[in-house]
């Protein structure tokens, strides 16, 4: 499947008891603006490119593993073929779940729940567009803004003291995947979306941080996209 993979019809699934059954409540939040990070000033001469992939429900951030320096994100070692790195980021029961319950929608989106980390490796950037829903956006930002962005990811990772390494916690949702354990609570309002846009943010990319769908979330990247290219380059 192109764009983001057969593993996010799966995920679009698994997402959508939990947004569906408090869609008064997303409505409302998502349409705040919530804070803006402001990027820094920096030289756009050297550049890189990441991509955001969505299913309609959930976002996860693209990377190549060229752009990893040497000793960052120490899990990534899971996959020595892959060209690509996916992370989501998302609540620890309900997330890898086979058969996820209503019972464990309603629990992830109501109460501060601890959360999981899905690194997925790829062969390719993700395709656009994608099918069934899926979508993936190509972001252009600084060697610098990226460099921040993946120590953002890199911490994540909730490594147990004095091993350099997360523990797996459950198979992934692919062959190529592996769920480990994360730092930070899970919520209906700190939800992957809301995840993906603080770690765009620390990468220089100025979209707010409120968007909790990922509908919300991926039409600001395309207005901040549609922005760019009106503005002149330096």
């Amino acid at each position: 499947m192109s764009g983001c993979d057969a593993s996010e019809v799966r995920i679009r699934s698994r997402w959508k008891p939990v947004l569906a059954g408090f869609a008064w409540v997303v409505w409302l939040a998502a349409c705040a603006t919530g804070p803006v990070s402001s990027p820094p000033a920096e030289t756009r001469a050297d550049t890189r490119t990441l991509h955001v992939v969505s299913n309609g429900w959930h976002t996860g951030i693209v990377i190549a593993r060229s752009d990893l320096a040497a000793g960052q994100v120490p899990e990534v070692a899971d996959f020595p073929d892959a060209a690509y790195l996916e992370f989501g980021w998302g609540d620890r029961d309900y997330y890898p779940a086979p058969r996820p319950t209503t019972g464990m929608a309603l629990s992830a989106a109501l109460a501060p729940t601890p959360s999981v980390v899905h690194l997925t490796g790829r062969d390719h950037p993700p395709a656009v567009p994608g099918s069934d829903g899926a979508e993936a956006l190509s972001l252009t930002v600084s060697a610098a803004g990226l460099e921040r962005l993946v120590a953002r990811l890199d911490t994540v990772f909730d490594r147990p003291p004095g091993m350099d390494r997360a523990t797996v916690v459950a198979p992934g949702l692919t062959p190529r995947s592996r769920f480990y354990a994360a730092h930070g609570s899970f919520h209906l309002f700190n939800n992957c979306n809301t995840w993906t846009a603080r770690k765009l943010n620390a990468a220089g990319v100025p979209v707010a941080t409120g968007a909790l769908t990922a509908d919300v979330l991926m039409r600001r990247l395309r207005l901040l996209g549609a922005a760019e290219a009106r503005t002149p380059a330096e």
